[in-house]
């Protein structure tokens, strides 16, 4: 593993890479809401996973996020999706990636964010969406947010308290106006969306909807018991395994 940073827009997003021996398939990893690069590890223990599999990474994280540059109340979905395409564009130009074979794997509101880079920016081979949190611009969109009142809280505050972090008034509109499954709908690429029945941040119907939407391309595996954040051992290994053996089949890997 090493470190590496990306440019956009004047900010710095840094990142982690892990270089597997030959060049090869990447996968790029899109972090959730007021996360980071790490994903709680569950990003870390998927890329030393891929990497014993012959299979690249880059683990970055958004501004605003982690230790790359900007403030959470600079953040909207728009600045994320675009610096994750300038990610992907980066990476294709790194020496141990192969252009032709880049995915991409999000988790929550990462997996919003993946699944309209992956539309919207040419050439992704697979895409794979963990817990996707497709259910927010509906959520924020009827002006309320874990139980709490936004427009209220944003006048008395100038700012929403999204546990511990100002989302700001942009973002907000940024969110409620974001059309996640047309925008979504255009990638032709196999999907994989991985989501726990159990998940009580982002309910299982929203992740149903992008079936609906995709062109045949998409599969739904729900997993019994398991929440949001893949919070036990066997959910998250057979979140890691389910996401191993998807991207091995796409990304054209040897058996072995």
């Amino acid at each position: 593993m090493r470190y590496h940073d990306f440019h956009h827009d004047g900010l710095t997003l840094r990142a982690a890479l892990h270089t597997p021996v030959e060049r090869g398939p990447v996968v790029v990893f899109v972090h959730g809401f007021a996360n980071n690069r790490m994903e709680n590890r569950s990003f870390v223990l998927m890329a030393r996973l891929l990497a014993e599999n012959g299979i690249g990474s880059v683990r970055f994280d958004l501004s605003g996020h982690g230790e790359s540059d900007g403030d959470f109340s600079g953040v909207t979905i728009t600045g994320e999706i675009a610096e994750t395409q300038a990610v992907l564009r980066a990476v294709r130009e790194l020496d141990f990636a192969d252009p032709g074979r880049i995915a991409l794997v999000g988790m929550s509101m990462g997996a919003v964010v993946a699944g309209i880079a992956a539309a919207e920016e040419p050439g992704i081979r697979a895409l794979c969406l963990w817990s996707p949190a497709a259910v927010a611009p509906f959520e924020v969109g009827s002006g309320r947010l874990k139980g709490r009142h936004i427009a209220g809280e944003l006048a008395r505050k100038g700012y929403f308290d999204a546990d511990g972090h100002q989302m700001s008034a942009a973002l907000v509109e940024d969110i409620a106006n974001l059309k996640v499954y047309d925008r979504s709908a255009a990638y032709t690429g196999p999907v994989l969306i991985l989501h726990g029945d159990r998940d009580t941040i982002a309910p299982i119907e929203y992740a149903r909807r992008y079936t609906d939407h995709y062109d045949g391309n998409a599969e739904l595996v729900i997993i019994g018991e398991a929440d949001h954040g893949w919070s036990t051992v066997p959910h998250r290994h057979r979140l890691h395994q389910s996401t191993l053996r998807f991207l091995r089949a796409h990304l054209d890997c040897p058996d072995g």
